[in-house]
């Protein structure tokens, strides 16, 4: 009943609704990010590391540039649910509050209809954002974050957040729906899964071979290896969306796999560098995206992933050509698959790269 609680006690302005909305977004990023940050980033260990897909861990900078991605991303996803309350109030929309008339039956099944409806939509606008050249253009920014962290469920560009956010607004336009059952799983249930997808690690029991649901290590293959016309893993809870398109990979490196090939050994534990994350505690950290004093050791490197995966060499950044990267954010590597980057040569390193090299495909990323 909170939000029905809401409806009858928000303001009339449609924008301090708005503002109202992205300042529980924050909380509940802060909250759920947040907290998973902190105990596998900031506090990692052996026992848990073993688990993390990626063996290495993505740089100050990088976690620096989510969570301003994420901040902007909180106010365009922040649009959508505000119009669905600014509707509800005006009696312009078929929302209800309580169970009311509909009954717990109703109730129950407009949960499940609106998770596969609203599951599918994100699959297909996902795959549609890596097949369509304009819509490359925008959600091309997301896979910046090749090695990604829990800040980054929602780092995406503001349309990109808009469009996702939608169903939350268009839902009850054409039913009845229970708007705390929206708006809570919109908010937690969806938005923790997320979390889990960016989580950067995989459960014991729910592994990268479960048959009908897409894990964290499918999201982070996604990250590190989908790119224009490669829509590889574009869904969300359910693989049977990626079944269908054919947009799986087959190969795998999990941290299973790992493990059982003994890649996650002590002695590699104990040779890996751990970033320092205090600087994102730091006002000057955040406003120039610099260390006092720079690790070399823990810098960008967009061609991590095409390392731990084809064990391919690093390119020297001679070989590409910025283009725009003055209007871009200090720290972000220079990759042709990062916005305002053009390779010169054909295989930069990266792991879009090396997947355009061994089928052959030169096509360019956009």
């Amino acid at each position: 009943m909170v939000l029905c609680e809401m409806m009858s006690n928000a303001p009339e302005s449609f924008l301090m609704v708005w503002a109202t909305i992205s300042f529980l977004a924050l909380l509940s990023v802060m909250f759920f990010s947040g907290s998973v940050f902190w105990v596998y980033y900031v506090k990692p260990t052996y026992e848990r590391w073993r688990y993390k897909i990626n063996p290495k861990f993505p740089s100050p900078q990088d976690v620096r540039l989510e969570i301003r991605q994420t901040l902007k991303g909180i106010v365009a996803a922040a649009f959508a649910p505000s119009l669905s309350l600014y509707f509800s109030q005006r009696g312009l929309s078929q929302a209800y509050c309580g169970v009311g008339e509909m009954g717990w039956g109703y109730l129950i099944a407009s949960f499940f209809v609106t998770w596969i409806v609203a599951d599918f939509f994100e699959f297909f606008y996902h795959y549609l954002g890596h097949s369509i050249p304009s819509m490359w253009q925008v959600h091309k920014h997301h896979h910046r974050f090749y090695n990604p962290s829990p800040f980054s469920v929602i780092a995406d560009e503001p349309l990109d957040q808009f469009v996702r956010a939608l169903p939350m607004a268009v839902f009850p336009m054409i039913a009845p729906v229970n708007m705390d059952m929206l708006f809570l799983q919109f908010g937690v249930f969806f938005y923790a899964y997320g979390v889990y997808l960016h989580w950067g690690y995989e459960l014991e029991r729910l592994d990268a071979h479960h048959p009908w649901i897409n894990t964290s290590y499918q999201h982070y293959a996604h990250h590190a290896m989908s790119i224009m016309n490669r829509p590889y893993h574009t869904g969300f809870y359910i693989k049977l969306w990626d079944d269908i398109a054919g947009s799986n990979l087959e190969k795998c490196t999990c941290s299973k796999c790992a493990r059982e090939k003994g890649e996650r050994s002590l002695e590699a534990w104990e040779k890996l560098a751990k970033p320092d994350y205090s600087p994102l505690l730091s006002s000057s950290f955040w406003w120039t995206g610099e260390f006092a004093k720079i690790d070399e050791t823990l810098s960008p490197d967009p061609c991590m992933a095409a390392r731990s995966f084809f064990r391919a060499p690093r390119v020297p950044r001679s070989r590409v050509v910025a283009q725009g990267i003055a209007s871009l954010p200090r720290g972000l590597p220079t990759c042709p698959h990062f916005p305002g980057a053009l390779v010169v040569a054909r295989d930069c390193g990266c792991m879009a790269c090396a997947l355009q090299t061994a089928s052959g495909d030169a096509e360019g990323a956009g």
